[in-house]
């Protein structure tokens, strides 16, 4: 993982990089992204009252973090006597998950990744890469932290109180939401409502979002007059929020649309990722006071 710059690919090509690791007989993915390194276990120190998920508390290079057990946390059993713990950042929060076997790095395009099926526990799934030989699963870790972390869903609902002004103004504006995860889109859709934004264009994935943007388009009418901003996340399925920050920047009828990252992917360097395309925001979730910042500056 040290050489992960290394592997990181150029912004907006709609592809990405999944670290491929095992539990049980089940093969799972996490976005390079979110990947800071993969070590072999250390010793935890227990907490009182701790989730049951969790396994204890560990320092890394003067870190302090949680030990998610994942195979707890998925209800599977292990199978191995030499487990790793791939260490990871989401939201600015560093967490450790426990897997029985890291394997390798497959470069993935975003529309080879399916939505999860709606069957039970699929919360936990953000989609299914289908390969030659077997079935990829991408976890929803943000929903595994946010489980075991409350106050991550916390953040996302409180928000600054305004003036009345503000608020009639508010009411006037439409948002396009792209957002894959349903826990989080619920949640972001809801608290924008709460803000005021009562009008909200709300897509599953870059790729719906992009098939909205080109119908109004073709309705004939100046795009502003339908949508004043979008809010994308940059991790979905069929297509990612860079590729359509990338494909919304690059078109003649929408290029002026401001458009603003929620991910839990911003970090410096995803941050010049997002500058390079044009997107004229980037929040980290769930801080979501900053993203409502940004959202009454562009179109207010």
């Amino acid at each position: 993982m040290s050489d992960k710059k290394g592997i990181l690919l150029e912004t907006g090509t709609n592809e990405f990089e999944i670290v491929e690791f095992s539990i049980g007989p089940v093969s799972y993915g996490i976005n390079v992204a979110k990947v800071r390194e993969v070590i072999n276990p250390v010793p935890v120190t227990k907490m009182p009252n701790i989730h049951p998920w969790v396994d204890g508390i560990f320092t890394l290079r003067g870190r302090v973090m949680p030990l998610v057990n994942l195979p707890r946390c998925l209800g599977n059993q292990s199978t191995t006597t030499s487990p790793k713990v791939i260490v990871s950042e989401l939201n600015n929060y560093y967490v450790a998950f426990l897997v029985d076997e890291v394997s390798r790095i497959h470069r993935i395009s975003w529309t080879a990744m399916e939505p999860p099926p709606h069957i039970a526990n699929s919360d936990m799934v953000v989609g299914i890469i289908k390969m030659a030989e077997k079935m990829v699963v991408l976890l929803d870790f943000e929903k595994i932290v946010a489980d075991i972390n409350p106050e991550m869903n916390e953040k996302f609902s409180q928000i600054d109180s305004t003036t009345s002004t503000i608020l009639d103004n508010r009411k006037n504006k439409t948002i396009l939401v792209a957002e894959d995860s349903k826990m989080l889109r619920d949640l972001l859709l809801s608290t924008l409502h709460t803000a005021g934004y009562a009008k909200i264009i709300s897509t599953e994935n870059g790729q719906e979002a992009w098939n909205k943007i080109e119908q109004l388009i073709k309705t004939g009418e100046p795009l502003e007059n339908n949508v004043q901003l979008i809010i994308t996340d940059i991790e979905m399925p069929q297509m990612d929020g860079h590729h359509l920050t990338k494909r919304i920047k690059e078109h003649e009828k929408c290029k002026h649309l401001p458009v603003v990252i929620f991910s839990s992917l911003i970090n410096e360097e995803m941050r010049l990722k997002g500058e390079s395309i044009g997107a004229n925001g980037q929040v980290s979730k769930p801080e979501i006071n900053q993203l409502i910042e940004l959202v009454d500056r562009f179109i207010l």
